[in-house]
């Protein structure tokens, strides 16, 4: 049988997520969770020794998940933006540190397109090849500062509405492999993985030893097993590749099927939504469970 921590990002039930929200440790814990992904907190929302303690005595661990902008961007040819992006990175490893948290995953590179304001546009080659080298560039010099701290990077590959540097597990492996440090792996989302590869199974068999953290995803963000992921030949895979970190969902509520309703943007809950919460980790738990069992 497998052994990952299974978990639930934390802006599931709010965002932003502060001190007030701290119950809800309890519920992720109450419907079968291990560990709690949040957002990487910004300057002034959570007191980390306050937060830890709080994930510590809800029997969890904790992951977090950077936040990217155009401020704040590898990617970048503003120096200042690069520079700034790379100081970003630099603090969330102390903020991992001080919250207990050993990964932090997300679209590190930077280069965010619609969804921060930045539409897609052409890039010529040697605009591509310059992106490139700015993110090893950056990913190298925070990856010795992980590598110092015990802190993993995950480099997530997302939909092509969201990023145009990396929407692939070749493109995440391309950027990692080059980087070339121990402290900077892939970090993959079944979310994204539906929309841009051609086989899941085989992308997360392409990561293999460089999968250092999993989001379990429904095609439409819904709640695990309510959707088209083939979550069994999921479960295989990461059961091929030896993978035993953590997997955390985060599902995104969709009470509203009227024409013209955002679908793109985060709700806050209006009922109690831990009883579906509760039988997605479950259905991913025997998933995996029963891909850990021979034939």
């Amino acid at each position: 049988m497998m052994t990952n921590s299974i978990g639930v990002i934390s802006m599931f039930y709010a965002r932003p997520f502060a001190r007030e929200h701290f119950d809800c440790f309890q519920r992720i814990k109450q419907a079968g969770a291990d560990v709690v992904e949040l957002l990487v907190p910004e300057p002034g929302e959570l007191d980390l020794g306050e937060t830890r303690a709080a994930i510590r005595d809800a029997g969890l661990s904790c992951v977090l998940a950077a936040r990217v902008n155009l401020t704040r961007d590898l990617a970048s040819a503003e120096i200042g933006a690069h520079k700034a992006g790379i100081a970003y990175l630099e603090a969330c490893i102390d903020i991992a540190a001080a919250l207990g948290a050993t990964i932090v995953g997300g679209p590190l590179y930077g280069a965010p397109l619609v969804f921060a304001g930045r539409a897609p546009a052409p890039v010529d080659e040697s605009e591509r090849k310059r992106r490139i080298d700015a993110i090893v560039a950056g990913l190298a010099q925070a990856g010795r500062r992980a590598a110092d701290s015990g802190i993993l990077f995950g480099v997530e590959p997302l939909n092509r509405f969201e990023t145009d540097i990396c929407n692939t597990t070749r493109h995440a492996l391309e950027i990692v492999e080059r980087v070339g440090s121990s402290a900077v792996g892939v970090m993959l989302d079944t979310f994204h993985m539906n929309m841009e590869e051609f086989d899941l199974a085989d992308a997360i068999r392409r990561a293999g030893s460089q999968l250092v953290h999993f989001q379990a995803n429904e095609n439409n963000r819904g709640f695990v097993g309510s959707g088209h992921i083939d979550w069994p030949a999921i479960a295989r895979a990461l059961r091929d590749v030896a993978y035993r970190g953590p997997i955390v969902l985060e599902p995104f509520r969709r009470s509203d099927e009227r024409a013209g309703t955002p679908l793109a943007q985060w709700r806050a809950p209006t009922e109690n939504e831990d009883e579906p919460l509760a039988a997605s980790i479950a259905f991913l738990k025997a998933a995996l469970t029963f891909a850990g069992r021979t034939a």
